[in-house]
C-alpha cells in the first residue's frame, strides 16, 4: 500500500517539477475571509489572488491544505464515522494557476499524474464536464483517449463552480474512479450516483468568467485554474478500497483506540472507533492553530467535536481518560508534514485531559440524577 505521506509528497513533487511554488498549508482559521469559520477548501488561502485584490511573486502554486467542515454550509459532523468518506478534518491537494496556464495544461497534468505517477488504470476512470463546455470535452478526448461515453456532460451546478453570488466562476471537470460493480452505485449523472462505486477524486475548476450583479457573466481578463483532490480519497483508491478509514493514517489511529479500550472494531463499536480517529485529528489541528474550547464561535464547534469523540469513548466503555493517549500516534503519523503538531503536542494533550475530565464529571452527575 502507498502511504498517505508518500502520496502527498508525490503530488507536491510533481507540480514543483512543473514550476509550481509549494505553498505551505494555511492555518485552519482563515486569514483573509471573515465570512468563513474555518478554511474548508484548498483555494481559500488564494481567494484574493483569484479576485485580483492581491498579487504574489508566483503565477503557479501547489499545496496540501488543512480543511475542516463541521459547521455552516459544509457540516459533515453527524455523518462522520458512519460513512466511508465523511470527515471533519481532511487534506485538500491542489494545483493553481493565477492567469498563467488554463484548461489544456490542467487536464494534461491531472491525467499524467493519476495514470502515470499514481498508476491508476485508465479503464477505471470517468470524467465529467459542464454540459456546454465543448473545449474541455474535446481536450479530454484528445489528451486521455477516453471514449465519449466516459466523458459525461453534466448540466447542473455540480459542474459549475462560483465563489458567491458575484465574482469569479466557471465550469469544472471532475475525475471519478470506478471501484467496480461489486459496490453499489452508478456513474455521475445517473440515479444511483450517490453510491460508493464511483468516487470523485479530483475537481478541476476553470475560472473564466465573472458573475455580475445583474446576473450576466463576462470573461475574466486572465482565466485561472483551481483544483482540489481529497488526499484521503485518493489514498483509499490507491490502497484498493472505497473506504477512507482503511488508509494507513486512520488504521494507526483506530488500532491505538482499539488497543487502549480493548474493544474490537466491529459491530456497533466500529463507528465509535472511527469517530474518535477522525475527531482526534480535527481537535488536535484546531488547537495547534490557536482554537481552544469555549461556548461560542469556533471554540464551541471545537468543543462539540471533542464531546462527540468523548461520548463515543464512553460508549466503548473507557473508564479512564482516553483521547489524549492517542495524540502521540497522530503526531507520529502527521507531525513530519505538519510540524505545528509537534510544537503544540503538550497543549493538545493538556486541553484534551481537562475537557474529558469535565465531560466525565458532567456525565457522572447526569447519571446520578437519572438514577434518582
Amino acid at each position: 500500500m502507498t502511504g498517505v505521506n508518500d502520496i502527498r509528497r508525490q503530488f507536491i513533487d510533481f507540480f514543483e517539477k512543473d514550476d509550481h511554488t509549494h505553498v505551505a498549508s494555511s492555518p485552519l482559521v482563515p486569514l483573509n475571509d471573515p465570512t468563513l469559520m474555518f478554511v474548508n477548501a484548498g483555494m481559500v488561502p488564494f481567494k484574493n489572488l483569484f479576485t485580483g485584490v492581491e498579487s504574489r511573486d508566483y503565477k503557479r502554486a501547489v499545496s496540501s491544505q488543512k480543511c475542516v467542515r463541521a459547521g455552516g454550509k459544509h457540516n459533515d459532523l453527524d455523518n462522520v464515522g458512519y460513512t466511508a468518506r465523511h470527515h471533519t478534518f481532511f487534506e485538500m491537494l491542489g494545483n493553481f494557476s493565477f492567469g498563467d496556464y488554463f484548461k489544456d495544461r490542467a487536464i494534461e497534468n491531472a491525467w499524467n499524474l493519476i495514470t502515470k505517477d499514481y498508476g491508476l488504470s485508465k479503464d477505471r476512470l470517468t470524467v465529467t464536464v459542464y454540459h456546454d463546455d465543448d473545449e474541455a470535452f474535446n481536450l479530454w478526448r484528445k489528451i486521455s483517449g477516453l471514449p465519449e461515453d466516459r466523458i459525461i456532460r453534466i448540466a447542473t451546478s455540480d459542474n459549475f463552480w462560483s465563489m458567491g453570488d458575484t465574482g469569479p466562476c466557471g465550469p469544472c471537470s471532475e475525475i471519478f474512479y470506478d471501484h467496480g460493480d461489486h459496490i453499489f452505485g452508478g456513474p455521475p449523472g445517473s440515479p444511483d450516483e450517490d453510491g460508493d462505486r464511483f468516487v470523485e477524486i479530483w475537481n478541476l475548476v476553470f475560472m473564466q468568467f465573472e458573475q455580475m450583479q445583474d446576473g450576466s457573466r463576462v470573461n475574466l481578463p486572465s482565466p485561472s485554474i483551481d483544483t482540489g483532490m481529497g488526499l484521503e480519497r485518493i489514498a483509499a483508491v490507491m490502497a484498493g478500497t472505497h473506504d477512507n478509514y482503511m488508509i494507513d493514517t486512520f488504521r494507526a489511529l483506530i488500532n491505538t483506540s482499539v488497543d487502549l479500550t480493548g474493544v474490537k472494531e466491529e459491530g456497533d463499536f466500529k463507528a465509535s472507533h472511527r469517530v474518535i480517529a477522525d475527531h482526534i485529528r480535527a481537535t488536535s489541528f484546531l488547537i495547534a492553530d490557536g482554537v481552544l474550547p469555549s461556548n461560542e464561535g469556533r471554540g464551541y464547534v471545537l468543543r462539540r467535536i471533542m464531546r462527540r469523540a468523548m461520548r463515543h469513548a464512553h460508549l466503548l466503555g473507557a473508564n479512564d481518560l482516553l483521547l489524549y493517549k492517542i495524540v502521540p500516534t497522530l503526531v507520529a503519523e502527521m507531525g513530519t508534514a505538519y510540524p505545528e503538531l509537534n510544537r503544540a503536542e503538550a497543549l493538545i494533550t493538556e486541553t484534551l485531559k481537562l475537557e474529558e475530565s469535565r465531560f466525565k464529571d458532567m456525565l457522572g452527575r447526569g447519571l446520578k440524577l437519572l438514577d434518582k
